[in-house]
């Protein structure tokens, strides 16, 4: 493969695109919006309402959610909550625009090969079927009892996109250099830090069914839970996965337990990469890795404390810059070797 800069910046560019999503769509989460527009056009769709009839339309399907029908809203309500949700449907469609328009470009003047070329549409039809997957999440609104996205639609609709973002990056920092650089003796670095970005992606994934489930409101005392190690009910719900996934008291001990393991194991491998003889560039993504996993740690403790969702939405953003920026420590190591 040869090295091109504009091609390696596009995909790069498509990944700080994937993270701008997450950010629209934690924050329509977050304000309750998440259910708000209960139609999809994918070509169509970034026409918004021109008229009243547009707007009772949307309205009255939006009436047939569970939502709704807990807790009416006024049509000028429903607006402030449609508008939030439709610019981060609007953004989906960007993304794919400026994936598309570019890859036909470089594929007419001959920058992608062949293989390439089927790599990055495998990863055109991941991003597909991750917006299939936010719409039928979308969708269960319409199902008796169901307030938020469910939590077993919720974390794999975040996992997926976090897989999308870290291939997007890799394989964009990889067309911009494609030879590893070498670095000798760090090669055990090399896999602390594989284990670094692994679990900071499972963190994330209970991150999101703490947030599903609504489980940051409860038990709000650090470190123990209300005086336990354990919360009460710890595996009261039955079949014993359900715990796991629903029971709020386990799934926020889930992710206190992997948040604390996933902030030890980050720190120390971001230690051992700055006493370690390495490139300056590479020296700098360790010390921000350290960095942002304070960071992070500290802002997962003040949300639990407070009890502010509004604060976890930030410590949801942070958790993706800091996903990538292990991944591109990781893949500045490709060339480590024993020494």
């Amino acid at each position: 493969m040869k090295a091109d800069r504009a091609v390696g910046n596009w995909l790069i560019l498509l990944a700080a695109m994937v993270f701008g999503m997450v950010i629209g769509g934690g924050h329509a989460r977050t304000i309750g919006a998440g259910f708000s527009i209960q139609e999809w056009k994918p070509i169509t769709g970034f026409i918004p309402p021109m008229s009243d009839g547009d707007w009772a339309r949307l309205y009255g399907l939006y009436q047939d959610t569970s939502v709704f029908q807990a807790h009416p809203i006024s049509l000028d309500a429903y607006k402030a909550l449609f508008w939030p949700m439709f610019l981060d449907r609007c953004w989906g469609r960007l993304i794919a625009l400026t994936f598309l328009l570019p890859f036909a470009y470089f594929l007419v003047k001959g920058r992608i090969s062949r293989w390439l070329g089927v790599w990055l549409g495998a990863i055109f039809l991941a991003g597909a079927g991750q917006a299939t997957m936010g719409w039928y999440m979308v969708k269960t609104a319409r199902y008796p009892g169901v307030m938020s996205p469910p939590p077993e639609w919720l974390a794999p609709h975040l996992l997926s996109a976090m897989l999308v973002l870290a291939v997007l990056l890799w394989t964009g920092l990889t067309v911009r250099r494609p030879e590893p650089v070498p670095v000798p003796g760090v090669r055990v670095l090399r896999h602390w830090t594989s284990a670094c970005v692994l679990l900071v992606w499972v963190t994330m994934g209970y991150g999101a069914l703490v947030a599903a489930t609504n489980a940051v409101t409860v038990f709000n005392t650090f470190p123990l839970m209300d005086g336990g190690l354990l919360p009460p009910g710890f595996l009261s719900m039955h079949p014993l996965w359900v715990n796991f996934v629903e029971n709020q008291g386990t799934v926020q001990f889930c992710h206190r337990v992997l948040a604390t393991v996933t902030a030890v194991t980050l720190v120390a491998t971001a230690v051992m990469g700055l006493r370690a003889e390495l490139p300056g560039w590479l020296r700098d993504l360790f010390l921000l890795m350290a960095g942002l996993v304070s960071l992070q740690y500290l802002l997962g403790m003040t949300t639990l404390v407070l009890a502010a969702p509004e604060l976890g939405y930030v410590h949801e953003l942070n958790a993706v810059l800091l996903f990538a920026t292990a991944v591109a420590a990781r893949h500045g190591l490709r060339g480590a070797v024993r020494g």
